[in-house]
């Protein structure tokens, strides 16, 4: 139970930093993303903190067995860049582009009310779904 609680805490806590921050704002996204227009750096020092926040956090879990509440800790077990990661990422920074969304603010801005949030988060899910079968399918 105090799992779930933290999950629901952090999530919380991420789902308000992303709204206050602006990353659920397709608009101030695509501004950021436009290098040879009117671009809006702002994003920029959210970046920032999110990697410095990760940084520290990896490290220090990198040195634990467990977490505070006792479950294993389940870091990346890899770290190869390989064509998956590659077209992984460039699939990721195309749908970032094109719709101002990634996943937690596109979810965030579905639970605010935008009507472009339900698209996106539709798709990511019938992406999801796509991946899967593929998957299934290479392990077979």
């Amino acid at each position: 139970m105090r799992t779930l609680l933290s999950a629901f805490a952090v999530g919380l806590i991420f789902g308000v930093g992303l709204l206050v921050s602006g990353m659920a704002n397709p608009e101030k996204v695509l501004g950021f993303l436009d290098l040879a227009g009117a671009w809006d750096p702002s994003l920029a020092l959210v970046m920032v903190g999110a990697i410095g926040t990760a940084f520290i956090a990896f490290r220090v879990a990198a040195g634990r067995r467990e977490s505070v509440f006792g479950e294993p800790m389940r870091l990346p077990a890899s770290n190869a860049i390989d064509s998956r990661l590659l077209l992984g990422a460039l699939g990721f920074g195309v749908g970032w582009g094109m719709a101002g969304f990634c996943p937690g603010p596109a979810l965030v801005a579905l639970g605010a009310g935008e009507a472009k949030a339900l698209a996106f988060v539709a798709s990511m899910v019938a992406g999801m779904g796509v991946f899967e079968l593929i998957e299934r399918t290479r392990r077979q």
